[in-house]
């Protein structure tokens, strides 16, 4: 789940259970339970209007999003607009999630107010979005399953590149990058299951070293738009010798 600034997974079952009871970070997304407002309703808020114009450009111009969307397209999940991402208001502490029950990624048009926020968040989702489709992932009973899409989200997203992680005022040396994926992982799993933070750390620490090494599709840690487009380049390449052997 992309929480704070800028981390995923609200989804199956719905609120209204008893409240002990782990309600999977559907509280973060109110919409979630609301019946869909028409189109025309829709268009007079201007939150939705900006959320959608920026979805558009994210899937549009974002190499992170191009090559994750082929990805998943070549996987056999295919994605499209309107039946896949969904601009909602949520609790003022997310900017998206994604939904394992519906498959829809949910984006945050109250709290994603810039493009390169939405095009981080779109990528972020999008990563738990291809887990979803290559893997048998249990969202809701294994918590190191959510562990390791968490850490491959928070690695290959660019939510832990250095200028975001300055715009948040920490500072690092070696090493850096592996605490920035494992802290956000962490904060990630506390935001939508009830279970105790020791209990997420371990999660985290069982599985870190084999999802931080995790690098599909990207094929390397994108740190940059430039590093995203060679990746997608490399990816697309990759697939035309496979066609020529």
């Amino acid at each position: 789940m992309e929480n704070g600034q800028g981390d995923s997974s609200p989804a199956a079952e719905k609120k209204g259970a008893a409240e002990e009871e782990d309600d999977f970070g559907y509280r973060l997304f109110p919409d979630r339970n609301k019946n869909p407002q028409s189109f025309l309703v829709r268009s007079l808020f201007t939150f939705h209007n900006r959320c959608q114009v920026m979805l558009r450009m994210t899937l549009e111009t974002n190499p992170y999003a191009q090559l994750l969307l082929e990805a998943m397209k070549q996987s056999g999940c295919t994605v499209f607009n309107d039946r896949h991402f969904s601009c909602e208001n949520c609790d003022g502490c997310v900017s998206g999630g994604f939904d394992a029950a519906t498959s829809q990624i949910v984006l945050c048009q109250n709290n994603i107010r810039q493009q390169s926020h939405m095009n981080r968040v779109v990528t972020h989702e999008l990563i738990h979005a291809f887990d979803h489709c290559r893997a048998h992932v249990d969202w809701f009973k294994n918590v190191k399953h959510l562990a390791c899409s968490e850490i491959r989200a928070a690695n290959l997203s660019g939510d832990c590149t250095l200028m975001n992680e300055i715009a948040r005022f920490k500072f690092g040396l070696k090493g850096h990058h592996q605490t920035c994926v494992r802290d956000r992982a962490i904060r990630s799993i506390l935001a939508v299951r009830k279970v105790s933070k020791e209990t997420a750390e371990k999660a985290v620490d069982e599985v870190f070293d084999a999802c931080f090494n995790d690098l599909e599709p990207f094929g390397r840690i994108p740190h940059s738009k430039a590093d995203a487009r060679r990746a997608y380049k490399d990816f697309q390449n990759r697939d035309r010798y496979n066609a020529n052997l």
